[in-house]
């Protein structure tokens, strides 16, 4: 038995790291556009906003606090604005409850996001509809939309300005892709911002 758990192991940490090698030649230029987009964003004085269920909630809240507090502890900065839609639980479960699970991050985002921001949109699957609801209310609202998916994407993937779309369909190593790819963006987005300082 413990043979086979060994193999396992070995199986699953082999797995992930071919996709982090696989991603890391497929999705480079994309990663790029988005730390430009972020960039952007922050210069016209626009702000980070994260959301996504389970896993991908508390990605968003990992994502965002990296922003708002720190990142890397060799580097010093200003915070950054961020904000993952996940964090208020009384908010999520009034508006659960007042409007149904699928509007808890539109509701907010309509209140809380402004044109020009950028919303990352986290979804293993591609089809949360809370994820997509809040992706078709920042495209209504002028904020640039990101996708960090997995699988085949859809429908969320048509709603993104730009994605980052893990190819494959199993949710722990689509996941440990969305947080190796998130930490990529941040940090080459805190590489900018140390360079030249947000006003």
């Amino acid at each position: 038995m413990q043979s086979q758990e060994v193999a396992r192991f070995t199986t699953m940490m082999t797995k992930s790291a071919e996709l982090k090698r696989r991603i890391a030649t497929e999705l480079a230029e994309a990663v790029i556009k988005v730390v430009d987009a972020c960039e952007t964003s922050l210069r016209a004085g626009g702000k980070l906003l994260f959301c996504g269920n389970g896993g991908s909630a508390a990605d968003s809240q990992h994502l965002a606090t990296e922003m708002l507090v720190r990142l890397r502890g060799s580097h010093e900065r200003p915070s950054v604005p961020a904000l993952a839609l996940t964090l208020d639980p009384a908010m999520l479960t009034a508006c659960g409850n007042d409007y149904g699970y699928d509007r808890v991050f539109e509701r907010p985002l309509r209140g809380l996001g402004r044109r020009g921001d950028v919303l990352f949109g986290i979804t293993t699957s591609g089809r949360s509809p809370n994820v997509v609801r809040a992706l078709q209310a920042a495209r209504e609202m002028g904020i640039v939309t990101v996708g960090l998916l997995g699988g085949g994407g859809e429908p969320a993937l048509g709603l993104c300005d730009l994605a980052l779309l893990v190819p494959d369909n199993e949710t722990a190593r689509i996941q440990e892709c969305h947080i190796a790819l998130g930490h990529a963006v941040l940090e080459l987005l805190e590489d900018r911002v140390m360079a030249r300082p947000l006003s």
